[in-house]
Order: C-alpha cells, then structure tokens, then sequence
C-alpha cells in the first residue's frame, strides 16, 4: 500500500496566532514539533494498516517545518517548493492508493480557525463553482483528478465539517475549533491518538468511496483584498476582470485551473 500525506501547520492543536506559524518567532518550535508529531501519528495508523510506502510532504510556508527523524523509516519526506501545479500535494501520481491531510484549515473568508486563508495572504476568498474553496478542496480535486481517495483529514472542526460535505466517508479527526481570534483545542497527547486510530481505520475498511467527484467545468473566481492585484492578474489569458478587486477564469480543465492559481495566487 501506497500512501500520501499532506501537512500544514494552521490546524494543529494549539496553533492559534501567526507568530506559532512562522520560523524563528514565538512559539513557532512547539508547533512545528506538533505539526511532526501529528504526522508521525498519521504515519504509525497507516503502518499498522499495512503501508509500505509514505511520502509525506511538508506543506506549510517554506515547506522545512518536520523532522523527519521523528517519523517512521518507511517515509519520505518533500521539503521545499518545486514550483509545480500539484503545490501541495507534490509528487502525488495514480500510483497512490490514498490521500491523507494532516494540520489543515478553513478557507479564506471563514470565521472557524483565526488563521483561515487559501494559498495566500493576499486573497478575501477562492471559489469554485460558486463555493468557497480551502486549500483541502483545491488539493482534493487533483485527488479526484488522479482517482486517488482522500480518506482522511485532521484540522480545525469548520474544514472537517466542509470534508465531511464534499464526501461523507472521509474520516475527520477536529483537533481545534475556531471562536473569533481565539481557538478551542484538543490535548496534543490525545490529538496522536485520534489521528492514529482513525488512520488505521480508514484504510482498514474499503476506501474505493472516498474518490471524490471532479466537476465537469469549472467557474473559479478569486477576490483580492488589494484592486492592483486583480489588474496585475487581469492580463492573465482567459481571465475576466469582474470588479475592482475581481477576477473570474472560466475552463473544463482542471490543469487549466491549476496553471491560472499557480501564477495569479
């Protein structure tokens, strides 16, 4: 069995202010600690499950937030940033036989996790197709793209409840919960037990339900919080301008998608 595991650092437990996210500032260590652990929990289920294979790709800001010596032998680990269209899930292909999200968050423009954003800072909000797109979603259509099951999410409760929307067989695991500027957390002790057993169990049972569905086109529509990068953004081929700090992309192309957000977000 073949496994990918996507991490960010937004929605482990505790996380809560951006200074916990950034290297080199208060707090940012106790939660890039977490953020392996949660992994390593992630990858201990999917051993017990009988993974032969991890590959594991840190997610989050510069993409060298995990220790890799604190994870299983059987892993690999991507670090940095490529530049490709998969972002996120690089170096995921059809060979796979499921998806897992670790530390994931709400989108941008969602009032669950005081940290929501969807890829970058300078955007109030993605949509696709008229709904609101996290990063989670953006990263499980190219799952679904590949026909790779997305089995399993761990993150703030507002993005394991929009899983749980997208395809009910999705096992969620909330560590944390969004109020305002604050967050509600789970203990990190019992955050690795959560995230182990339903690991495990996700791929104990018939995953072939978890594929989720790919839309035949795509309507994808990006607000930016400052009007010169939808100017900046409007010379991009096929892009409408709808507003002073909107854009619209119009394709039945997931690739096409891809290749628009890889260059205007």
């Amino acid at each position: 069995m073949k496994v990918f595991i996507s991490a960010d650092i937004e929605g482990v437990t505790g996380c809560t202010v951006w200074d916990e996210t950034e290297k080199g500032k208060d707090g940012y260590e106790a939660f890039a600690a977490q953020m392996t652990r949660e992994v390593n929990a992630a990858c201990e289920g999917a051993n017990i499950a009988g993974a032969e294979e991890i590959i594991v790709k840190d997610a989050h800001d510069s993409g060298r937030n995990i220790d890799h010596s604190k994870l299983p032998r059987n892993t690999k680990l991507v670090r940095g940033w490529s530049g490709g269209l998969f972002s996120m899930v690089q170096e995921i292909d059809d060979s796979f036989d499921a998806l897992i999200y670790i530390g994931y968050h709400s989108a941008a423009s969602t009032d669950t996790n005081p940290l929501s954003h969807t890829m970058s800072l300078s955007v109030d909000y993605v949509k696709i197709n008229g709904m609101i797109a996290s990063e989670f979603l953006i990263h499980s259509y190219i799952a679904a793209y590949l026909k790779v099951p997305v089995i399993f999410l761990s993150g703030d409760k507002g993005l394991c409840e929009e899983a749980k929307k997208l395809n009910k067989n999705i096992e969620v695991v909330a560590v944390k919960e969004g109020k305002g500027n604050s967050t509600i957390n789970i203990h990190p002790d019992l955050a690795l037990d959560l995230i182990k057993d339903g690991v495990k169990n996700a791929l104990g049972r018939d995953i072939s339900d978890c594929i989720i569905d790919l839309p035949n086109e795509f309507n994808v529509e990006i607000r930016y919080k400052q009007h010169k990068d939808a100017y900046k953004a409007s010379f991009y081929p096929g892009i409408v301008k709808t507003d002073e700090n909107t854009i619209q992309f119009k394709s039945e192309d997931y690739i096409e998608v891809l290749k628009m957000m890889n260059f205007l977000i």
